[in-house]
């Protein structure tokens, strides 16, 4: 039996412990995991329900960047080919030429809406869509003594009236 303390949480001690919350630990192990901060990246909230993700792809050609969705997860890749010309020698090389993997968490019913390149920048246009069903709807109320009342005024104005 592994002892666990506030001091020590070991994740992958705990993940071979927890059946059924396999999804929420390897969420928790790919967060904790990515500490790199290339490409630079913004997120933007345009209103409370549209998001835009930009990241710097300069440098990277058509087919060289994928953008995918699954589990909540939005992958953005790119990876580098190799240059096949040897006619030329780089003296300094400051744009980076590295292939990468940036992952964001996103929300319940968020979906990806477009991926457009404009001068270097990858946008991403995500829009969350809730289901009429799970969105919050107002109930109405019902005053039992206001009906009663409603009900003993027509009783009284229909007396007067014979």
């Amino acid at each position: 039996m592994t002892n666990l303390t506030l001091r020590s949480l070991d994740i992958p001690t705990l993940h071979r412990h927890a059946i059924g919350f396999d999804n929420m630990f390897n969420r928790l192990l790919n967060a904790t995991a990515q500490t790199t901060n290339y490409p630079p990246y913004n997120i933007i909230k345009q209103t409370d329900d549209k998001y835009i993700v930009e990241v710097a792809v300069a440098g990277f050609k058509e087919g060289e960047i994928d953008v995918t969705v699954e589990n909540n997860t939005l992958t953005v890749s790119g990876e580098k080919f190799a240059e096949t010309t040897a006619d030329y020698e780089y003296l300094h090389r400051g744009i980076s030429a590295r292939s990468f993997l940036r992952t964001f968490t996103i929300g319940d019913y968020v979906e990806v809406v477009s991926a457009t390149i404009e001068d270097g920048i990858l946008t991403i246009a995500c829009e969350r869509q809730v289901p009429e069903e799970k969105k919050p709807k107002k109930v109405a109320i019902t005053y039992a003594g206001a009906q009663k009342l409603t009900n003993s005024k027509k009783s009284r104005s229909q007396a007067d009236s014979e």
